[in-house]
């Protein structure tokens, strides 16, 4: 039987392909990628992670069904109360402090992406949320586990990373969140679900650009 999670993944897998060939992505996974470019993602995905867990604030308040808001908000609690503060300690393995972290300007990519992603939440309905979410959630776990496939790397900061995201917590919890998707997908007609389809890929575009940016580097112009 094909899900609707079938068709969003058919849908961003140039992407996600894509995601695996960028040179960001590789050097993560042969251990070769230069350590400030890194930096970069590790400031930038602290910002995103902020406004990541505002979606699920709204998630909580716009969910019809209670194991599901008690499912957003205890990832709502993880994000704020763990996440973040692992983050911290692995920004620390770069060098990076707390203070780095908060004072780092949010790059136009990370600014558009959560942007989207915090609009979405506000206007559209659970539908459209899970649908913008899901390409972070389920992208990190596919994006490592093929990563996982060849031996790690042998700087142990990135082996980590890998290990992180393979994991079978972030895969249980991308798992749930498809068949959250695939619930909320139940009998809606096709011009819905075109929708639904077409935020899927708009946020998996993002995450390719949230990459690009951090092996680029980014900025505002300065002092207009």
């Amino acid at each position: 039987m094909i899900e609707f999670t079938d068709e969003l993944q058919s849908a961003g897998r140039p992407i996600w392909e894509a995601q695996l060939r960028h040179p960001f992505v590789e050097g993560i996974g042969d251990g070769t990628l230069d350590e400030e470019r890194f930096k970069n993602w590790v400031l930038q995905d602290y910002l995103y992670l902020k406004e990541f867990a505002r979606v699920f604030a709204w998630a909580v308040a716009k969910s019809g069904r209670l194991d599901s808001m008690a499912w957003y908000a205890a990832v709502l609690d993880m994000t704020l109360n763990k996440e973040m503060a692992l983050h911290r300690q692995y920004a620390g393995r770069f060098g990076l402090t707390p203070n780095d972290l908060e004072r780092a300007p949010m790059w136009p990519t990370t600014r558009a992406y959560t942007d989207f992603l915090i609009r979405t939440a506000a206007d559209g309905d659970m539908a459209d949320l899970v649908a913008a979410l899901l390409p972070c959630a389920w992208g990190y776990v596919h994006l490592a586990r093929e990563l996982s496939k060849d031996q790690p790397p042998k700087d142990q900061r990135y082996a980590d990373w890998i290990a992180q995201y393979a994991s079978d917590e972030f895969a249980e919890a991308a798992a749930w969140l498809r068949g959250e998707m695939n619930w909320l997908a139940e009998g809606l007609p096709p011009e819905k679900k075109n929708k639904l389809i077409h935020l899927f890929v708009l946020s998996s575009t993002y995450e390719y650009q949230f990459w690009d940016m951090c092996w680029n580097g980014e900025g505002w112009p300065a002092d207009w």
